[in-house]
């Protein structure tokens, strides 16, 4: 069974794993992951905003950003919302070229908080270097 998690669990958590950028939630409230949650769920509060879905939140960040010019990785996850409590569901990672192209995407799926990947394996799963190819040519000893 699936836990959700407080607020602060949640993000430091998730920063644990390197997700310390800055994310928009529901699309706005550019911060950090805290704090963008915390704003969000104010505005919700106030009557000024509400959750595109009634269980689940929308988080984006950017995972590598070299500039405008440059390919970049985007990262967006959904995250079970109940009662204060959050758990990550499903997270979608893309790398982009200067103009927007998708080049490379990556679907995670059934996810946990605790799951997710650090923000390391999530480039990798995007990268585009080749995976180093092994010899075949088995190195060892013969026996004549």
């Amino acid at each position: 069974m699936k836990q959700l998690l407080d607020l602060d669990t949640f993000a430091k958590t998730l920063m644990d794993k390197s997700y310390n950028g800055y994310f928009h939630t529901e699309g706005a409230y550019p911060d950090k992951i805290k704090a963008s949650i915390s704003r969000f769920l104010e505005a919700c509060k106030n009557g000024t905003d509400k959750p595109l879905y009634s269980d689940s939140l929308s988080l984006r960040t950017y995972l590598e950003w070299n500039s405008e010019d440059k390919p970049k990785v985007e990262c967006h996850m959904w995250v079970k919302y109940e009662d204060g409590k959050f758990d990550v569901q499903k997270m979608e990672i893309k790398r982009t070229n200067r103009y927007g192209h998708l080049m490379k995407k990556s679907e995670l799926k059934n996810l946990t908080t605790g799951s997710v990947p650090t923000v390391k394996e999530a480039l990798a799963q995007v990268s585009n270097k080749p995976k180093q190819q092994l010899s075949s040519r088995k190195k060892g000893f013969k026996i004549r």
